[in-house]
């Protein structure tokens, strides 16, 4: 750009003067417990403290680039679908100065994936932690996974995304036990059970799962029958007008 040009912009140069990060909000699903993807942070502000797998943008890539980088150096997953759910930009974010992030979640398995960080210069460690123990966050993250779970708690009543959080072979129990740990995460004791009876027969109403005429092994109780999803017929069935809701 030569220095005509830059002339041209010299009019908008004052709003050349915030940073960009992405914070990756990881859902996975254990034992019945809804949990995220937190690092213990390596560096300040907040060295020490937990938070989401976030940093700054470059120069030279997209965001979505960017939040794919940021996961693999800080968590060592990779090939993980993400999508934007919100951008927070308060004026005082950061103690650094002006940095707008974009915050992406996703959902996994979590026993198809090992976390490695990378760079452990940022990230001394990165573990699960329930949902309903996350404690003290760095920076803002805790609005950041607010959004993120509202967004799933609204997107798993209407499509079927739960499914992505279970084993391929899982029982009734199992995807109930799912399906209380994100609607009914904020309710209390008495009241963070679906009715077991209602809840299988919507379930199985809707034809999407596949009865592999198999049970459980190697457990104390009465092994339950296993069951798999049937993507191929959900999909089917979406172009002919199916509306799936729980």
């Amino acid at each position: 750009m030569d220095i005509n040009q830059k002339s041209q912009f010299d009019h908008i140069n004052q709003f050349f003067y915030a940073a960009f990060t992405v914070d990756n909000v990881i859902f996975g699903f254990d034992g019945g417990d809804l949990k995220i993807l937190l690092i213990k942070r390596g560096e300040e502000p907040f060295s020490g403290k937990w938070g989401l797998p976030g940093y700054f943008v470059k120069r030279n890539e997209t965001l979505d680039a960017a939040a794919k980088r940021v996961l693999e150096e800080l968590t060592g997953l990779k090939d993980v679908y993400l999508q934007q759910v919100r951008s927070l930009g308060k004026i005082d974010r950061h103690p650094a100065g002006r940095v707008i992030t974009v915050g992406y979640f996703s959902l996994i398995k979590i026993s198809d994936y090992q976390l490695q960080p990378v760079s452990t210069g940022l990230a001394k460690q990165a573990e699960w932690h329930s949902i309903k123990e996350l404690g003290e966050l760095a920076f803002d993250h805790d609005e950041v996974i607010e959004f993120a779970f509202n967004m799933l708690k609204r997107r798993v009543r209407t499509q079927p995304i739960g499914f992505e959080l279970l084993p391929l072979k899982f029982t009734l129990t199992e995807l109930q036990q799912l399906y209380e740990a994100i609607l009914l995460s904020d309710a209390p004791p008495e009241n963070n059970k679906l009715d077991k009876r209602n809840f299988r027969k919507k379930i199985l109403s809707m034809k999407l799962l596949v009865d592999l005429n198999e049970v459980q092994e190697g457990v104390a109780h009465r092994p339950a029958k296993l069951y798999s999803f049937d993507k191929e017929k959900y999909h089917a069935l979406q172009k002919e007008g199916f509306s799936y809701g729980l």
